[in-house]
């Protein structure tokens, strides 16, 4: 299992996940895809992962709600732009907390053998919207959210 890599583009307001996964492609498909398996992988573990919608076709919607053990709760949501199952999950991100500052996601699948390598690609609107994600931990709670999804589809 690769630890994988996390680059910043700031000329084209992008962040770049790379990682390969010791899982076949169908296993990190339905990690994405399943509102079953989102809570046990999405964000920071210390969080509370509900999934309020999850309409995994082109136009539908997506809402997850994170809640701290203090009862603070963290909402997201988006609309699905790209469904091509198995290779390739597009979708807006919006941190509801801070409302207006939308990203496109996209999460690419590539199979080889048994390993799947999955890309992720967060283009920001603006350079203020980037940095301030990065101001917000993006880094790290990416960095655990892919942590926990290679333990849920490696088995480990």
């Amino acid at each position: 299992m690769s630890k994988g890599t996390f680059k910043i583009d700031k000329e084209k307001l992008e962040v770049t996940q790379e990682r390969i996964f010791d899982a076949p492609i169908e296993r990190l498909w339905r990690a994405y895809t399943d509102p079953e398996q989102i809570p046990k992988w999405w964000g920071p573990a210390y969080l509370k992962t509900v999934v309020d919608k999850m309409e995994v076709r082109v136009g539908g919607k997506w809402r997850f709600i994170q809640t701290e053990p203090s009862g603070k709760e963290h909402a997201f949501n988006g609309v699905y732009k790209v469904v091509d199952k198995p290779t390739r999950l597009s979708d807006t991100f919006e941190y509801e907390p801070v409302p207006g500052h939308i990203l496109l996601e996209t999460f690419m699948f590539e199979e080889d053998g048994r390993k799947t390598k999955l890309t992720a690609i967060s283009k920001f609107a603006s350079i203020e919207d980037l940095e301030g994600m990065m101001a917000m931990d993006m880094q790290e709670g990416a960095t655990e959210s892919q942590e926990r999804l290679a333990k849920l589809v490696e088995g480990s």
